[in-house]
């Protein structure tokens, strides 16, 4: 049954998309280009309104008897309302939260989703109590809206969730966790059928639309998978969404080392770094790819080691990450604290010889 809807979760996709961007145009959902954005013409968005519907003829054929399973599909109902709304109006950030804010209550408070607790590697718990609430609200809309900041390419953010989205339905096959595979490849084959139209040269973009959806329903999953686990494999998911996090990460980061708000949009994310160091647009997308699937295997593999090894892991993970974000100039030009002390040692090296 599940090998169905996926195919035909995948066609409604692709013949929803030609769709929506006619409507795009209809309602002026378009994307003009400026400064901080990398097209050149006039564009629709909007286009993840072709995922969600595809996803949800899934969701209700599918139907799972979960107590969260409809708290999830109306709080997606917000999601993708203040999606279309901001693809056409261009609502402010504080509305946008507010949206999103209600969306994981309704899902954490009436759906029952919650890390209420944390098994600790080394015996014992790490029990949350009046701050489960907050803390799982934060991380769905933390995540929802670090999809919508990596969306700045030609299917760069549907590219990177479909590699996420793969991943999560992986590891939920190896956990046993029905709920997740269905609704996690469903979501996969939607987006898949929306690449065809979204990936260089793209034809219509996501939008917050296909963002913020995307963004919420595997902040949703990844915590339906992993919640109230070992801490090792609370990790998991933070691994999983590697890419997004530290965009997100380094850009509070940098704004913060620039003394600029916080929710000023800027044209220094990840995607933006690798285009000014001299990768075409195509290239920039498919290096982020590979590193989203990087990311996707340290999961795998993390998920499989022992508990120094995964300490390890993690810790080399960290390093790579910092070179890298060092030699792009994620957060500055002048941010270069490990490469200046390793050219450090060389100087003192080569003096000493």
């Amino acid at each position: 049954m599940i090998y169905i809807m996926l195919v035909v979760c995948f066609i409604a996709s692709i013949l929803l998309t030609p769709l929506v961007k006619k409507l795009a145009f209809k309602v002026g959902a378009m994307d003009k280009p400026e400064q901080r954005k990398v097209h050149q013409k006039i564009m629709p968005r909007m286009g993840g309104l072709a995922i969600y519907i595809s996803f949800v003829i899934g969701a209700l054929v599918v139907n799972p008897d979960k107590a969260y399973h409809y708290p999830i599909l109306i709080g997606s109902v917000i999601i993708v309302l203040t999606g279309v709304l901001d693809d056409i109006y261009n609502l402010s950030a504080k509305i946008k939260f507010l949206a999103q804010t209600i969306a994981a209550i309704i899902v954490v408070v009436w759906g029952g989703v919650q890390v209420e607790f944390i098994n600790l590697p080394f015996g014992g718990q790490l029990e949350f109590g009046f701050l489960d609430i907050p803390i799982t609200v934060l991380w769905i809309v933390g995540i929802t809206n670090a999809i919508n900041l990596i969306d700045g390419l030609d299917g760069l953010a549907s590219g990177v969730s479909c590699i996420a989205l793969f991943t999560i339905t992986g590891m939920a096959m190896i956990m046993g966790n029905g709920y997740v595979i269905a609704i996690s490849s469903i979501v996969l084959a939607s987006t898949l059928g929306f690449l065809f139209f979204n990936f260089y040269p793209a034809k219509i973009f996501l939008g917050d639309t296909g963002a913020l959806f995307l963004g919420y329903i595997i902040a949703v999953m990844s915590l339906l998978g992993f919640k109230n686990v070992t801490l090792i494999s609370f990790i998991i998911p933070v691994i999983i969404l590697g890419v997004p996090i530290s965009d997100t990460f380094f850009a509070i980061i940098r704004r913060l080392v620039n003394k600029q708000p916080l929710m000023a949009p800027d044209k220094s994310h990840l995607h933006h770094c690798l285009l000014n160091v001299g990768f075409t647009h195509r290239q920039t997308v498919i290096i982020i790819y590979a590193m989203a699937s990087f990311f996707g295997l340290v999961a795998v593999i993390f998920s499989m080691a022992k508990v120094w090894g995964a300490i390890l892991l993690i810790v080399t993970v960290l390093l790579v990450i910092e070179l890298i974000v060092e030699k792009i100039g994620l957060v500055g030009k002048n941010y270069k604290p490990i490469l200046k002390f390793i050219n450090d040692i060389r100087y003192s090296t080569d003096k000493n010889r």
